[in-house]
């Protein structure tokens, strides 16, 4: 399945992409997508209704973060081989974790707000892992048995702000450096997530090509190993780390984003983004 939410913040409602690629409004049956029922079933629910007995969107308009109830965003950090060679670092020996601010998520073609004092604005594709029960201490084994599904992420990025510290956090949980979608896509569709491929273009101009087969730890092994120190819960995100091509190892000089650049991405099986970036209006 591909699910979504469509329409305006605070008031999306749900919907389902059917076999010819349509919107169908989910929305008097399943109510709202939220984390909180996954565990009790819902997308087992949804996986057996027949999507021609509900209407067809013809004007989805916005679309929303797919699902709600996010608790935490974990990311991963240099989990690229060809990525880490891009940034002159040694490839990790156990995964590099940090969090993205919960108020970053945004939609998927959100505008990108730069933030005030930005001056190295960055992007990054990132195959997204949704946790669908709640995991602790689950073995590589197991892993797939805790996914309910996966999306697109743009793991956005000051690195000005990132690098002030030897943490992270700071240039990666701006408002809306968080942007998730289109779509929820069910394990399923997606037979084996180490085989994806993941591109972003700015300006109409491709900058990142990768697949996931170059990820040091894959999809597994992360969900085993950050379910060892703090519990997933449904509606959880896993960002995966991002292939080479970000605008901080452009040579010979970086690239940075800029207001009214247009970034768009996507990975194989999970649809595209599209953002532009605006000025900040306290600035």
């Amino acid at each position: 399945m591909k699910l979504l939410r469509f329409g305006e913040p605070g008031r999306e409602k749900v919907g389902a992409i059917d076999r010819d690629g349509a919107v169908r409004d989910l929305s008097a049956k399943v109510g709202d997508l939220h984390s909180s029922r996954f565990e009790g079933g819902l997308l087992d629910e949804i996986a057996n209704l027949d999507l021609t007995d509900f209407p067809v969107v013809e004007t989805p308009g916005r679309l929303g973060v797919p699902w709600e109830g996010i608790s935490k965003y974990v990311c991963i950090g240099l989990n690229y081989s060809d990525h880490a060679a891009e940034a002159g670092m040694p490839l990790p020996q156990r995964p590099i974790v940090f969090l993205k601010a919960p108020s970053a998520i945004c939609g998927p073609n959100d505008d990108t707000i730069q933030p005030v004092g930005s001056t190295k604005l960055d992007w990054e594709v990132e195959l997204g892992i949704v946790i669908g029960r709640t995991a602790r201490n689950v073995s590589e084994e197991r892993a797939a048995d805790f996914i309910a599904g996966y999306c697109v992420l743009n793991d956005v990025s000051e690195r000005a702000f990132q690098m002030e510290t030897t943490q992270w956090a700071k240039g990666k949980g701006c408002d809306t450096f968080g942007p998730i979608g289109p779509w929820l896509v069910t394990p399923d569709e997606i037979p084996d997530p180490g085989k994806l491929d993941l591109w972003l273009d700015v300006n109409g101009v491709r900058m990142q090509t990768g697949n996931t087969d170059k990820m040091v730890f894959p999809v597994a092994a992360l969900i085993a190993d950050l379910s060892r120190c703090m519990t997933l819960l449904p509606g959880d995100v896993i960002a995966t780390g991002t292939p080479p091509g970000v605008g901080m190892g452009m040579k010979p000089e970086p690239v940075w984003l800029k207001p009214g650049d247009v970034v768009e991405l996507g990975i194989a099986g999970l649809g595209q983004q599209r953002q532009k970036v605006v000025p900040n209006p306290l600035a």
